[in-house]
């Protein structure tokens, strides 16, 4: 199972990752499942906002390099994510890796706990932020996304919030989610979904000009030797090979 069954509460449905084995990884079929449950919610009137959540301690630990989603299907889910007609809250109480912060970067609203962690990683294992920057870059400090980008610190919920990543960084999230979801159920449905299409169109222009070009700029860098190495490497628990 990688999706608990989905929870309602007034109006509000909240969708689980739930795959502990690979601490909720962006597999195959992790993928496909929550484009499913997306495609639900957008077609039930009775759901006025999606609340992505998570079992364990980690919210998504990026690529599943064992059974990795194909690049177009994860670049079609954060799109579904930024141009569903309901508003996306993610809430995070634990880590959050690599591609699983391009799940993060798409959702319209993100409070994150004290045991919560980020890390774009992806520069040690010989790959790059290729696909999650149409989500991510135009929302990140720039100066934030250099430093994060290129040398892969992990930083917590409160730099998360400063550099635009989250939204909110909370002791309490749920509490902190309280005002949030109340005023997403005083919205009207068509106010949501139009208030929606202001706040995303950078974001969805992003997508339209440069996803097909990040995608081959993505496999190539898979297939390169040096990701090779790296990701041998990671499942290894070893240093790669270019490590000082």
């Amino acid at each position: 199972m990688t999706l608990a069954p989905p929870t309602h509460d007034r109006g509000v449905t909240t969708l689980t990752l739930d795959s502990p084995a690979n601490r909720n990884a962006l597999s195959a079929s992790l993928v496909a499942g929550l484009s499913e449950a997306l495609a639900a919610c957008a077609a039930d009137d009775t759901v006025r906002a999606v609340v992505l959540t998570h079992t364990g301690n980690t919210f998504c630990a990026g690529a599943d390099l064992r059974a990795p989603a194909d690049p177009h299907a994860f670049v079609a889910l954060m799109r579904q994510i930024i141009t569903l007609p309901r508003p996306v809250v993610a809430r995070v109480t634990g880590h959050v890796r690599a591609g699983g912060l391009g799940l993060l970067g798409a959702c319209d609203i993100s409070v994150a706990g004290p045991d919560s962690s980020f890390a774009l990683t992806e520069s040690r294992l010989g790959l790059a932020p290729a696909v999650i920057s149409l989500p991510l870059l135009p929302r990140l400090d720039p100066r934030a996304a250099a430093r994060y980008y290129l040398t892969g610190e992990r930083f917590d919920a409160a730099e998360a919030a400063r550099t635009g990543l989250v939204t909110l960084a909370a002791e309490d999230v749920d509490k902190a989610l309280v005002p949030v979801l109340d005023g997403l159920r005083q919205a009207s449905p068509l106010g949501l979904a139009a208030s929606k299409e202001l706040v995303t169109a950078t974001v969805r222009e992003t997508f339209d000009q440069l996803a097909e070009d990040l995608i081959a700029r993505s496999a190539a860098l898979f297939a390169s030797d040096e990701a090779r190495e790296g990701m041998t490497a990671f499942l290894e628990r070893r240093d790669p090979a270019w490590r000082l």
